[in-house]
């Protein structure tokens, strides 16, 4: 079983427009809700590709149980998520039909009282036993401290518990002190956290700081791993266009499934990419064309070698 922590989790919310226009009333031509937040994401995704998946965080509030709600019906996903007094945020995303381009406006999450905090870590303990892998994903809410993942990834790890560490800026920062087995930032958060503008050179300072091995998503370009066995690169066959919401996220659920699995790294990298193209193309996050991903599986994501000692 693996667990995905989605201490922010949402609810997605998306919009499918004509044409996004500024200062202008827009008739809104489909909408979609699902339980969201980078975790969440993660977790339908892998219980796709057949792993029991737990899901913890946090959910309140009317919202909170329409995230509730959403997760009964995915086969393979349990939820496991603790209560809270404050309602659950929304995230909106706004697709515009004829260029293909997403706008996305986030809430911030409610207050976590520290009663809360203490209940949720609890929680998380417990859930640890029997765990083959888990995934620490995206922001915190206000009320939870800036070094939560820290002690989060030390929880993990004293269980044993190989740990992904998925978020930016100071809980990145901090997160990386206590050594998880791999953190998956993209270049702009890759080049915050170290200084470099380069990213192998900023994945390689990365791991100086902390991180066994570093999977930095390049957008188009694909992934560039740094890990103890070697610096691979694994790209899509093009640019592909969509909705790029939860592409991270799927991409994260194939790192995480292939970790699992003991796949070899360029099999675990050419398994994140395709799932990250084909959830581009798919029209909530969360989910994937499954076609799509087949055929990228199949012949479709080049994976190099990089020279260079890890």
């Amino acid at each position: 079983m693996i667990l995905t922590v989605t201490l922010n989790t949402a609810l997605d919310i998306t919009y499918r427009v004509p044409a996004l226009r500024p200062h202008a009333s827009h008739r809104v031509t489909e909408v979609t809700e699902r339980p969201g937040g980078k975790g969440l994401n993660v977790a339908r995704v892998l219980a796709a590709l057949g792993h029991e998946v737990t899901v913890t965080g946090f959910a309140g509030g009317t919202t909170g149980g329409v995230v509730r709600e959403g997760l009964t019906g995915v086969p393979g996903v349990t939820d496991a998520l603790v209560p809270v007094a404050g309602a659950t945020r929304r995230t909106i995303a706004v697709v515009d039909e004829r260029t293909g381009d997403t706008t996305q406006l986030n809430e911030p999450g409610p207050a976590v009282a520290p009663a809360e905090w203490n209940a949720f870590q609890e929680a998380y303990e417990d859930l640890l036993a029997g765990v083959a892998a888990v995934a620490l994903c995206g922001s915190l809410p206000p009320g939870v401290p800036v070094g939560a993942y820290a002690g989060l990834v030390r929880v993990a790890r004293a269980a044993g518990v190989p740990v992904l560490l998925d978020t930016s800026g100071e809980p990145l920062r901090r997160g990386l002190a206590a050594r998880p087995d791999l953190i998956k930032p993209n270049a702009d958060e890759l080049a915050e956290l170290t200084g470099s503008h380069e990213p192998q050179r900023a994945a390689q300072a990365a791991r100086r700081r902390g991180a066994r091995s570093v999977i930095a998503s390049l957008g188009p370009e694909g992934l560039l791993a740094v890990t103890p066995e070697g610096r691979w690169r694994a790209a899509p066959p093009a640019h592909v266009r969509g909705n790029p919401t939860g592409a991270g996220d799927s991409a994260v659920a194939g790192l995480l499934s292939g970790l699992v699995e003991h796949l070899p790294w360029p099999d675990r990298l050419a398994r994140a990419v395709a799932l990250s193209a084909a959830t581009v193309l798919a029209p909530v996050a969360g989910e994937f064309d499954r076609a799509a991903y087949e055929e990228l599986l199949g012949h479709g994501v080049a994976v190099t070698a990089e020279a260079g000692a890890a």
